[in-house]
């Protein structure tokens, strides 16, 4: 049996924004509610369930997506209309741009909660040597 990613959970203040956040950002629809979650499914069956905890609980995470060049066309239309800080860089000294590492295109930007969002069109290891 092969092993996949099926569901994460992400804390954030209110579930309900952040998962309407990423959902407008990315071009997806909001799942039924189950429980305390509020769930967002991507293309590849990974659901993003998020739950609200109490602010001073949440740690800082890091979700990258990896998007089409459509898709990152549109997402970045919707990152600068909503007028949100974006960056280049995972640690924001390049604010304003987007990268262009393996070929592709890459940006980093924030959800309500506080977690580190990134959009690339090109994988990490796309340019990596096969051993």
């Amino acid at each position: 049996m092969s092993v996949e990613l099926n569901h994460t959970i992400v804390h954030a203040r209110d579930s309900r924004e952040s998962a309407e956040f990423l959902a407008h950002v990315l071009g997806l629809e909001v799942g039924t509610p189950w429980g305390p979650f509020v769930p967002v499914a991507t293309s590849n069956g990974v659901t993003l369930d998020f739950a609200s905890i109490p602010a001073e609980s949440i740690v800082m995470q890091h979700y990258a997506f990896l998007v089409t060049d459509e898709v990152f066309d549109a997402a970045f239309a919707r990152i600068r209309a909503k007028g949100l800080t974006y960056w280049a860089d995972p640690h924001g000294k390049l604010p304003g741009e987007i990268n262009h590492h393996h070929g592709g295109r890459g940006v980093y930007f924030l959800d309500p909660a506080g977690h580190g969002l990134e959009l690339i069109t090109t994988p990490y290891d796309s340019h990596l040597p096969t051993v």
